[in-house]
């Protein structure tokens, strides 16, 4: 079963030579697929010697990015996958066991990983609390964000009608659409997250985390939610 890795891209060139290497080690049978969304480095280029099987521009934004890798992804399961995000070892095995039917013969619709937030640098002790937020939230959402690794058939992401064109919380979007349809089962295993954008803006990123999503559910528009948390693709 082939799986098409996805990752949106924008200025990743100190990341995304490495994130493909990680991924050529896995087990099985992967497609990975670059959407550059308009770097000013030399993402691009290095993604395309570091060994993707396709790299491809795309209009800025993640939701437009994915929706690109999507349409020229050739596999039966598609992952999407943050450039900062690197997953556990034997994924391709704990993906296609979490969208197993379960006891009752049902398919779950997507599933998805924990998170464990690792920081880049040394950190104090209590700053370094502020990343196990994140980690407790992974565990309890039923609608995962985009650092959790979304997983799912290609005919459903289809069927979905793919991401939405917006600045921020594409990612919850499709959740909620995709919990309309059924289960968002999430793996036990874990995705190791970067935890460089809470390090450079440790409150700012507390508060996007825990008001955000809150916000955008209340009807709160993306573009305005863009502007009070500034440039963030």
């Amino acid at each position: 079963m082939l799986i098409s890795a996805v990752i949106p891209v924008l200025d990743e060139a100190d990341r995304i030579a490495a994130s493909l290497a990680e991924l050529s080690e896995q087990n099985g049978a992967w497609e990975t697929i670059v959407v550059d969304g308009g770097s000013d480095d030399a993402t691009f280029e290095l993604a395309e010697g570091a060994g993707a099987d396709r790299v491809l521009r795309a209009p800025r934004g993640r939701g437009p990015q994915m929706n690109a890798g999507a349409r020229a992804a050739r596999g039966e399961l598609l992952l999407f996958l943050h450039a900062d995000v690197s997953l556990p070892a034997d994924a391709h095995r704990i993906i296609r066991d979490t969208l197993a039917p379960g006891r009752d013969g049902a398919e779950p619709i997507a599933g998805c990983f924990r998170t464990r937030t690792v920081a880049e640098r040394p950190w104090p002790a209590p700053a370094r609390a502020l990343l196990r937020l994140a980690d407790l939230r992974s565990r309890s959402t039923a609608l995962p964000y985009g650092d959790q690794a979304l997983f799912l058939r290609s005919r459903t992401f289809r069927s979905a009608g793919g991401f939405a064109d917006l600045p921020l919380m594409e990612d919850l979007e499709l959740a909620r659409r995709l919990s309309r349809m059924g289960e968002i089962r999430c793996a036990r295993a874990s995705v190791r997250v970067s935890a460089r954008r809470f390090q450079a803006a440790p409150v700012r990123a507390v508060l996007a985390m825990r008001t955000f999503p809150l916000a955008f559910r209340l009807g709160v528009s993306p573009w305005f939610l863009q502007r009070l948390y500034g440039q963030c693709r």
